[in-house]
């Protein structure tokens, strides 16, 4: 029998908080005049992002005597270390995915023992034992579970464990395997004042999805996968440990870079899945830029790619996790029928494809 994507859970972290609010504390934060914070703002209303959540309740003042992570004062100095934004991560990652996994089984009725896989995503924060470890004391699954974490792989993350889910439903036609995937982009907020760190801080936000996969015959049926990579853009995406938190290479020539790539793979697309004939899309929202390059790439209607969209303005990036909020609402928007082509894309520049059919 097929797997499915049977339920999925969502969990965000505190109350939203509008873009505009965020743009007024990148300019403060980044210490900018007049002039530069006219431009700033200016790219966060562009953004397509109407707000996002974090972990850090700091983002919802402009004022730092309310500051609870960073240091009181404009400058934000002495600026927080990586240490402790893995502190905050370990704190608060696995509260967010135990929210999301109880949404995720409580859709689907099925009890946390029942569990036999779990598949733990996370490009935000690592310990060990891990996340994954505090879930299973946490929710009560049992101890013969398997568990298995995929780490710093960006954006196109959840593509990989949906499949690796995939391939132990086939090997085990009684797993019910959990994807669950947790990012706290927010936390690496860096506060130089260059393309990159303006780009990245413009769009991220912090989120959890859980996913359950099972041998089904309801849900979004898993039926093919490709992975493509384009090794001319490995200096434009990246992704490393600095002494500040993580930080982030988004070069602002990605959309075209990846209008450019998904042309060239367009054979094998239409080869893999017969992308011609498909009506429905799921792609990443990295951003408003690189999803109007997609569509137009492919000839695609935004209200084709309507949840992406939708993901995109009310959460931003959530890095992984974010196709898997795209894909919720795929999964309970009842309008929805026949294939659903998703990409996702990340480091690399690495961009993987998923055909899912309801």
């Amino acid at each position: 029998m097929q797997s499915h994507i049977v339920s999925i859970g969502l969990a965000n972290p505190g109350n939203p908080i509008p873009q505009e609010k965020i743009s007024r504390f990148m300019q403060m934060a980044h210490g900018l005049d007049r002039k530069e914070s006219r431009k700033l703002g200016f790219v966060y209303r562009k953004s397509g992002i109407r707000q996002r959540y974090s972990a850090l309740s700091d983002f919802h003042h402009e004022d730092p005597a309310k500051f609870a992570f960073f240091p009181n004062n404009p400058s934000l100095e002495p600026f927080p270390g990586t240490s402790s934004r893995m502190r905050i991560f370990r704190k608060e990652a696995p509260v967010l995915a135990n929210l999301a996994i109880e949404r995720c089984l409580k859709k689907a009725d099925a009890l946390p023992g029942s569990i036999t896989h779990l598949v733990l995503v996370s490009c935000t924060g690592m310990y060990a034992p891990g996340v994954e470890m505090d879930i299973i004391q946490t929710m009560g699954f049992a101890n013969t579970i398997e568990r298995y974490a995929i780490h710093f792989m960006g954006c196109y993350a959840a593509f990989n464990a949906i499949k690796l889910a995939d391939r132990i439903c086939h090997s085990e036609q009684d797993a019910k395997v959990l994807v669950v995937g947790v990012e706290l982009c927010t936390i690496h907020f860096q506060k130089d004042y260059n393309e990159d760190n303006v780009i990245a801080n413009a769009l991220f936000g912090d989120g959890a999805a859980a996913v359950l996969i099972k041998s089904s015959a309801k849900g979004l049926a898993i039926k093919a996968y490709q992975s493509n990579i384009l090794v001319e853009g490995e200096s434009d995406m990246a992704w490393s440990i600095g002494d500040f938190g993580f930080e982030m290479k988004l070069s602002k020539y990605i959309p075209e870079l990846l209008s450019n790539g998904i042309q060239q793979f367009g054979r094998n697309l239409e080869k893999k899945f017969g992308i011609s004939r498909i009506r429905q899309f799921a792609i990443h929202p990295g951003g408003r830029q690189i999803l109007k390059r997609i569509e137009m790439a492919f000839g695609i209607r935004e209200q084709q790619n309507f949840h992406a969209h939708e993901v995109l303005g009310k959460f931003g990036n959530m890095s992984s996790v974010t196709i898997l909020f795209v894909l919720a609402g795929i999964l309970e928007d009842p309008a929805i029928q026949g294939d659903i082509l998703a990409m996702g894309f990340g480091p690399g520049l690495t961009l993987e494809t998923l055909l899912l059919e309801k």
